[in-house]
């Protein structure tokens, strides 16, 4: 049968944690005008008052931090209010930076001092640069700080792969429906695994399914091309927020990003230079320039400020002592794409100052948990054309050769060093699967079993599932892939991963999960264990 979204009267799960009803809502459901929809700043073109009408979010939420973004229509500055009730008696005011042309209007406030495991409500105040009494009307957000205690469950979510292969926001269906269904998990927050957009994938406003149906696809002036210019990057990222599930969602649920190709162009990497007819700027160096600033300025990211010129994507981010997450960046560090049969790789996917970092923050972390967002999967083989490899696997089950070798050396120091608790999340591949890899069924043996979970496309093209390679010896305990390419959120579910930490036990559970509200697989895994 043809994949039907969530019904929107589909009532609520039982509330983990309260919710802004009233004024959320009424923020998260604000109507964009046609200049917002387009894509316009218009700040000469508008008179009157600044206007939040892409919402807010939160990002990297720890114990006691956490970061407030949002977006004006016109220069403003800033204002953040925080409270522990939702009619903010006893608020706490934070300014925030002077919004302009320079960061796309955008702007993002540290907030810290928080109190460990609760809940802050949050509202942004735009205010005129010159005259502080011309306010625009406030945005409320609301999220919870991580957990001081070991006894506090934690819940979070994570998927990927967002307006692909031509499929965007179709009022049809509801637009980006799984947004909804996700928020109605009431997750701590929300692990998006790169492919935040994809700038090398131009919209067109209908598309013939295979079965005769049309979709329809809100289209604007960015994602009528592929992006090139820094107007254009920011109008893709810009893109999702025109849909009311997403912006609902970025007001109750926090978010820690990272990114992959797509935000880019397809399969890049450093100093590659393209071969696509449909690009005037060749240079991918230019390109990921530019696609990092806008990447920079549209996520609440703790490592990045919104110039896009320093920091970085990879970092931790600690959730309490029961969780921490390693966000790796396998694209600005990595060697170029080839068929990955170098028996000597330095550089590989992480590059060999991002692996040294990975290993010493690891080796540091006493959380019971670790989870390493990894942005490609480890031993599904991802090809790059005909002969070159885009992951790490290259298809070869032998001994590791390429990429593999960092990957090798990083596995042989988490069993070396007995680091306990490592679990293993992407997207990617546009399907969901779990693998199970152990040195009994591997070429490799000098590593402990563990696991890695795939999830995704979240609002995007299905895709068959890609084969496996045997060097780390996966068995492919789960899969729920389409039987063809491109497969659209018309015609098939989309799939996001469930993980529950209970405080009591310290067991992690893993539920992937399909739009509807289906559990298609569930995996228990027990703490303190190096392997298992």
């Amino acid at each position: 049968m043809p994949h039907r979204p969530p019904s929107q009267s589909t009532p609520p799960l039982p509330a983990r944690r309260s919710v802004l009803r009233g004024s959320l809502a009424a923020s998260a459901a604000l109507a964009l005008p046609a200049a917002a929809a387009a894509g316009t700043a218009p700040a000469f073109a508008l008179s009157g008052r600044p206007a939040a009408r892409w919402g807010v979010q939160a990002g990297d939420v720890t114990t006691d931090s956490g970061l407030v973004w949002v977006r004006s229509d016109r220069p403003a500055r800033m204002i953040v209010e925080t409270s522990a009730t939702e009619s903010f008696r006893r608020a706490r005011t934070w300014r925030g930076p002077l919004l302009d042309a320079g960061t796309d209007f955008t702007g993002t406030v540290s907030l810290h001092g928080l109190p460990a495991g609760e809940q802050i409500h949050y509202r942004v105040t735009l205010a005129d640069p010159d005259d502080p009494r011309r306010t625009g009307e406030p945005v409320s957000g609301t999220f919870r700080t991580a957990p001081a205690s070991r006894r506090r469950d934690v819940r979070f979510l994570w998927s990927g792969d967002i307006v692909g292969q031509g499929w965007g926001i179709n009022p049809d269906i509801g637009g980006l429906y799984a947004y909804e269904e996700m928020r109605r998990r009431d997750p701590d927050f929300f692990l998006c695994s790169g492919d935040t957009i994809y700038a090398d994938g131009p919209l067109s406003p209908t598309v013939t399914l295979p079965d005769g149906r049309v979709w329809r696809n809100v289209t604007t002036e960015e994602k009528s091309k592929v992006a090139e210019t820094l107007a254009e990057y920011r109008g893709n990222f810009r893109y999702s927020l025109l849909d009311e599930n997403v912006r609902r969602f970025n007001a109750e649920v926090p978010t820690i990003t990272q990114w992959d190709d797509h935000e880019v162009t397809n399969n890049w990497y450093p100093g590659e230079i393209l071969s696509d007819a449909r690009y005037t700027v060749k240079d991918v160096d230019t390109l990921a320039a530019r696609a990092r600033k806008a990447f920079s300025e549209y996520f609440p990211i703790s490592t990045l400020p919104a110039t896009g010129r320093d920091g970085r994507v990879h970092r931790v981010v600690h959730h309490g002592p029961l969780l921490d997450v390693f966000v790796l960046d396998m694209r600005t560090f990595r060697n170029a794409n080839s068929p990955g049969r170098q028996t000597d790789d330095t550089t590989g996917i992480l590059g060999a100052e991002q692996l040294a970092w990975l290993k010493r923050e690891l080796a540091r972390s006493r959380a019971v948990w670790k989870v390493i967002a990894s942005d490609m999967p480890l031993g599904l083989v991802v090809p790059d054309g005909a002969t070159d490899i885009e992951a790490v696997a290259q298809g070869d089950p032998g001994a590791p050769l390429g990429r593999e070798l960092q990957i090798a050396e990083l596995l042989r120091f988490v069993k070396h060093r007995r680091i306990t608790g490592t679990v293993w999340l992407t997207a990617d591949v546009h399907y969901t699967s779990a693998q199970h890899y152990d040195p009994s069924r591997a070429a490799f043996k000098d590593f402990a079993p563990f696991w890695e979970f795939v999830s995704g496309p979240l609002a995007a093209g299905g895709f068959q599932a890609n084969a496996l390679d045997g060097t780390f010896g996966p068995d492919r305990v789960f899969v729920r892939a389409p039987d063809r390419a491109n497969v659209s959120p018309m015609e098939s579910p989309q799939y996001f991963g469930e993980v529950d930490i209970d405080g009591g036990s310290g067991e992690l559970t893993v539920r992937l999960r399909a739009t509807g509200g289906a559990v298609l697989f569930t995996k228990v895994l027990q703490p303190g264990r190096v392997g298992q």
